[in-house]
This record gives C-alpha cells, sequence and structure tokens, in this order.
C-alpha cells in the first residue's frame, strides 16, 4: 500500500515544509459493454512536471464555486451517511459536484440530466450548464479515499466517486487541455497493462471488486500515513 500512496501527488513543485492536504475529487466512469466492463482514463500530457504521460482517472482541485452549487439532489443514502462521517453537507456535496465538474472540464463528457432549467453561474460552472446539463448527486457513488504522504510537494485529500456511463447526459469532443489527452475506455486488463500511478492501480482494483459484486454497500478503503507508516482502513 506504500507504493500506491508514493504515487498520489498529482505535480510536483519542490518544498520544504509540510503541507495540508487540501480536497479533490475524482470520477471513475463505468462502461458495461457486452464484452465486459470498462474504465473512463486519461493520459496525462507529456510536457507535464509530474506523472507525464501516465494514465488516470479525470479529475482535480475542489473550488469554492463547487461548495455554491445548489442543484444536484440527493446523495444515495448510504452514499450521503458515510460521507457525513467525515465532512459536512456542503463539503460532501462539494467534493461530488468537483468530480463532476473536472471531468467534464478533461474530457467533455457531462454527468446528469438534461433540463431546460439550468441556473446562470459566473464560475467555472458556467461553461458546464451552457450545455443544457444539471449534475445528479443520487448517480455517484463514494468508493476510496487518499491522502497524499507527508513531505511532499504537493498534497490531496481526495474522494474517488464511481459512475455508471448511462449518467452520461452529453459527450462533446474532448477538450483541448494541458492535464489529460486521449480520454479512452479501457477493460479492467488494459488499464493494468498501461503505465498508470500506483494509487490509480489500487483504486482500479476496489473498482472491479465493486462491477463484480452483490453488495453496493461495500466499506470504503482508506489509504493514508499514520506517525511514518503506510495504513489502510475501510469507512
Amino acid at each position: 500500500m506504500e507504493k500506491a500512496l508514493e504515487g498520489f501527488e498529482k505535480d510536483e513543485v519542490f518544498v520544504k515544509n509540510r503541507l495540508r492536504p487540501r480536497d479533490a475529487a475524482t470520477l471513475v466512469l463505468v462502461r458495461r459493454d457486452a464484452d465486459g466492463p470498462r474504465v473512463l482514463m486519461g493520459r496525462r500530457h507529456g510536457n507535464m512536471t509530474f506523472m507525464a504521460n501516465k494514465y488516470v482517472f479525470p479529475g482535480g482541485r475542489v473550488d469554492p464555486c463547487d461548495g455554491r452549487v445548489k442543484l444536484g439532489g440527493d446523495f444515495k443514502p448510504h452514499v450521503y451517511a458515510r460521507l457525513l462521517r467525515e465532512v459536512s453537507e456542503r463539503r460532501a456535496r462539494a467534493l461530488a459536484l468537483a468530480a463532476v465538474r473536472e471531468t467534464f472540464e478533461e474530457t467533455g463528457i457531462l454527468i446528469g440530466e438534461r433540463s431546460k432549467n439550468v441556473p446562470r453561474a459566473r464560475s467555472a460552472w458556467s461553461r458546464f450548464f451552457a450545455h443544457g446539463v444539471v449534475p445528479k448527486l443520487h448517480q455517484l457513488d463514494y468508493i476510496a479515499r487518499a491522502i497524499t504522504p507527508p513531505n511532499r510537494p504537493r498534497r490531496f485529500d481526495a474522494r474517488f466517486f464511481m459512475a455508471e456511463a448511462t449518467a452520461i447526459a452529453r459527450e462533446l469532443d474532448a477538450p483541448d487541455t494541458d492535464e489529460l489527452l486521449t480520454p479512452c475506455w479501457l477493460n479492467f486488463a488494459e488499464a493494468r497493462a498501461i503505465d498508470i500511478p500506483a494509487i490509480t492501480r489500487a483504486v482500479l482494483a476496489e473498482i472491479e471488486a465493486r462491477v463484480l459484486s452483490t453488495d453496493k454497500c461495500r466499506p470504503v478503503p482508506f489509504f493514508r500515513f499514520l506517525r511514518g507508516k503506510s495504513q489502510l482502513e475501510y469507512l
């Protein structure tokens, strides 16, 4: 598990002081094809300082605007109860909505439902709402949490959410960004065979277990370091 946590940073800037982890969120989309399930991943830009050309799930930092979005409805009861053990209601919503927003910004995929009643927004959400889609929190499951180890140049406290591809309301051309390139749907064998960070590999194993399991309330693995040692807990 220590190797999984070693590979969790998003980018690399040298600093000497310990940093408090910042909230981040990731969304894993699962598409159930006739030949088996596939997950959406993207390759990081080759000119990035850290993890260049590695494949990851879409995601990123929580933005203050994510906590101000009022739409989305309610979480599934077991998802909501689990998140509230860790964070406030507003922060839980912000985390989930950040995963939806980042997925759109990095892949062009909008998760939610089409609607004629979308709010006006002067934030990163304005581009999302411009396509006539509103997010729906009941479409998301909470599947993992990981905190970047101490003494790293960037630290994140990331929640991983999962949604079925049936939750896709619109799919646009992938945007030209400086983060993810070539979004693609991979089966589990293909995903394990490519260059992925260790934490992504650990979460991939959890996704596969969930896809194959009939237990919709599986415990959530929590990867972190305590007193200098790697630790795996279940939430």
